[in-house]
């Protein structure tokens, strides 16, 4: 690679981290939740409602982010993404009613956010064949920072601001971060077959799907995705009325998350370049298999709930981390925006079937259940699993012994 190359893909990763970090603040959401029910007057929980359809749409965008760039280039993409970012959290500090709020902080924020995460994100591990799991841990991890960071910056701005004019500035950070990372960026060339993990060729979303290692990359991604969003949406509320913590004691549980969280995605990322990706993710569902298996059938106390939501959130964080690079290892590097972003849909999906189940089968436990039999299945599917040019060639070997011996 020459030398101008080489500044061009640090420069991108550089814009790329410095916009998932303003991606990632809208994680902070709960910080709202309470002045917007106030506002409104409306319960908290249909006001956090917002959230979830923000997770789907962004989500949804991630699945069309690939063709956004085909056509407009990762750089035109980021700042629409900055713009319609800052635009949403303004109408948001406009909205007077429920539906306001879903479509401008759900809808519109989401779609904004999901424009920008998965694309960059792909970008940047494209331009970086022989890191991609170490240059996914940075991205990545910058977006988890971002929430952390913006929890920082948010609540100041609360301290000394109305709620609409927060929303307002919260925008206006968010979207010159953006704008200056999206200039930052450039699309990244195309990668020779050689160049890619096992020499492993391109597959278009169409090819990829006709493969049956898509669909169970597809659901062992929807599965960890179920189990860290749910543990983590409702860590508080399990310690307290399934180890019968103290709202204060139990309220530890988001800080345990978020280093969990902030480890695996560091973690499992650096470790995905020594090690077969797949067996990292193999690592990963037994970390959740474990904390899930804790939290139905161990006697309970402090240590061992902490312990547990700690294994959930590391395996989420560290999953997340990998299988953008995991994608690109078996169905190749040139079409990942688009081959990650249709399995990217479980995480939207991931986000609210969890509370779905939970509410029409009695709570926490209905929902623990599934995602056990989930992590079981996804756990065998990881031990069995080969990329789809290894069953290929594998095939073609065996085709061939007859015609050698023949001969």
């Amino acid at each position: 690679m020459t030398a101008a190359s080489n500044a061009i893909r640090y420069r991108t990763l550089a814009g790329t981290v410095l916009s998932q970090f303003a991606l990632g603040s809208v994680y902070t959401w709960s910080l709202f939740n309470a002045q917007l029910s106030h506002k409104l007057s409306e319960p908290v929980s249909q006001v956090a409602f917002a959230f979830g359809l923000l997770s789907l749409a962004l989500a949804v965008a991630s699945s069309m982010a690939g063709k956004l760039q085909e056509r407009f280039g990762v750089r035109k993409v980021a700042i629409a993404s900055g713009l319609m970012l800052g635009l949403g959290f303004y109408l948001t500090s406009q909205a007077n009613n429920l539906i306001m709020l879903y479509l401008c902080a759900g809808l519109l924020v989401g779609f904004a956010d999901g424009a920008g995460y998965l694309m960059s994100l792909s970008n940047c591990v494209k331009w970086f064949p022989e890191r991609k799991g170490l240059i996914s841990a940075c991205a990545i991890g910058a977006y988890g920072l971002g929430s952390l960071g913006f929890k920082f910056i948010n609540l100041a701005l609360l301290s000394h601001f109305s709620l609409e004019a927060t929303f307002q500035l919260w925008g206006l950070i968010a979207m010159a971060m953006v704008l200056s990372g999206a200039l930052l960026m450039t699309d990244a060339p195309k990668q020779p077959a050689a160049a890619q993990a096992g020499g492993s060729r391109d597959y278009t979303l169409a090819e990829a799907m006709r493969q049956p290692q898509y669909w169970m990359l597809a659901l062992m991604f929807l599965t960890v995705c179920m189990s860290g969003l749910y543990v983590i949406g409702v860590a508080k509320d399990i310690g307290e009325s399934f180890v019968h913590l103290s709202a204060a004691t139990a309220a530890n549980a988001v800080a345990v998350i978020a280093v969990a969280n902030l480890s695996g995605r560091l973690v499992l990322g650096v470790l995905s370049d020594k090690m077969p990706r797949i067996r990292v993710i193999t690592l990963a569902q037994i970390a959740a298999l474990a904390g899930m298996l804790t939290l139905l059938f161990a006697p309970l106390n402090a240590g061992l709930f902490f312990a547990a939501i700690a294994c959930i959130a590391f395996s989420f964080g560290g999953t997340i981390t990998v299988y953008p690079s995991l994608v690109s290892d078996f169905f190749g590097l040139n079409n990942l925006t688009k081959n990650y972003g249709v399995i990217y849909l479980g995480f939207g999906i991931g986000s609210i079937v969890g509370s779905i189940v939970a509410s029409l089968f009695g709570g926490f436990l209905a929902t623990f259940h599934l995602i056990l039999a989930l992590l079981i299945v996804a756990l065998l599917f990881s031990l069995t699993m080969r990329q789809p040019g290894a069953v290929q060639a594998k095939r073609e070997d065996f085709d061939a012994e007859p015609q050698l011996g023949k001969a």
